[in-house]
């Protein structure tokens, strides 16, 4: 019952009276975990930006910058924010 009063952001007493009273009873979403999961997503896309304007600009190939160690580098931010979002996702379906 605690959990479930905690989920919803209601103290027990009002839980259990919104329950009591057939009052639909709404989860609330920790507001730090979405945070987190905005902030991932923007990290995801500069890092998109950033290899975009890499890839289209072919004058920098021809000088070797940016090099494959720099785009590889790069993907595997990339992929490292992914997992990043993927956990913080997963802990806010846990939470609840």
């Amino acid at each position: 019952m605690n959990a479930n009063a905690a989920a919803a952001g209601l103290p027990v007493s009002a839980f259990l009276l919104a329950a009591g009273l057939g009052t639909p009873i709404r989860s609330v979403v920790d507001l730090d975990q979405v945070s987190t999961l905005a902030e991932v997503h923007a990290d995801l896309g500069r890092l998109g930006g950033l290899l975009k304007l890499w890839l289209s600009h072919e004058e920098r190939f021809a000088s070797g910058y940016p090099d494959r160690v720099h785009i590889t580098d790069l993907l595997e931010n990339i992929r490292q924010t992914q997992a990043d979002l993927h956990e913080a996702a997963k802990r806010i379906v846990d939470s609840f």
